[in-house]
């Protein structure tokens, strides 16, 4: 079954076969569209945290940036309004001021810190920054992949299916030039009565092949992200927290665990001054 069948057809069959995870994941994908569409009438408030430590566990940098973003027709504008970072060197603690700041001719953490504030929470092909490539949850990504039910079950007093899927073809590096090439695998927990999204996980469907590993020396595990969703009271369903944690080591030499946090809150319709409270999910 495609996508991009009627809702009547949908309905039908889903009637008839109410575990097929390919009519429940095409159900998420059109009320994924939905979502953005009202996503687009808000104003929130993100906090976006990338943290590198050594090998030893000590904090080699840390970088806190705080955002108000504003939806707009094809995407959304982000404006930063604070920031706060810290590098270690000899043993101490230095404080700066701005984002892509370099203390030395060759910094790796400051360069990976900005690249990873933009790939992966200023994505502009997605409605919320978040980088879209990670879920397969809209129709044109559910095409790279395969979906099979794992069940129902309760999660935080919601009834949810279990959804897991992989990508028709694994790839490291052909994600986006390859229509059925696909980095990521996961498994998702979608709201039962809704068909929306509650809880999406993801992790690297291919690993760094160890021809690399050996002659490069670099390597990449526990590469996954979360991605939480919240319903508000109007109906809205939006991603509030989001993040991961994993370990690196690129050329022998650096090795680093990573691990980044984004928060969504403050959400505020854009035409009236009253601010949408919510409870924001426990840490996963």
């Amino acid at each position: 079954m495609g996508t991009a069948l009627p809702l009547a057809v949908l309905t039908w069959y889903a009637a008839q076969h109410p575990d097929s995870p390919e009519i429940i994941m095409a159900k998420v994908a059109m009320n994924q569209d939905r979502a953005q569409e009202m996503r687009k009438a808000f104003v929130y408030h993100q906090n976006l945290l990338i943290r590198f430590m050594r090998g030893n566990g000590k904090l080699a940098r840390e970088e806190q940036r705080e955002y108000t973003v504003t939806p707009s027709e094809k995407g959304f504008k982000k404006d930063l309004v604070n920031f706060t970072g810290k590098y270690e060197k000899g043993g101490k603690l230095f404080d700066y001021n701005e984002p892509g700041f370099e203390y030395k001719g060759m910094d790796i953490d400051g360069d990976l810190a900005n690249e990873f504030a933009n790939d992966l929470a200023n994505d502009k092909a997605s409605r919320d920054g978040i980088a879209n490539d990670l879920f397969a949850l809209t129709a044109e990504k559910q095409r790279k992949y395969t979906f099979r039910f794992e069940g129902k079950e309760n999660y935080r007093g919601m009834e949810v299916y279990r959804i897991t899927f992989k990508p028709k073809k694994a790839s490291l590096f052909d994600c986006d030039d390859d229509e059925e090439a696909g980095c990521w695998a996961g498994e998702a927990l979608i709201d039962t009565h809704e068909d929306q999204p509650v809880l999406v996980t993801s992790w690297l469907a291919k690993g760094v092949p160890m021809a690399v590993q050996v002659l490069l020396g670099t390597n990449i595990k526990h590469l996954g992200f979360k991605v939480a969703y919240q319903k508000f009271a109007n109906g809205l369903w939006f991603p509030v927290t989001y993040g991961g944690e994993f370990y690196v080591r690129g050329v022998f030499f650096y090795k680093r665990t990573i691990a980044i946090s984004v928060v969504n809150s403050g959400f505020q319709k854009s035409d009236v001054s009253s601010t949408i409270e919510f409870q924001l999910p426990a840490s996963q």
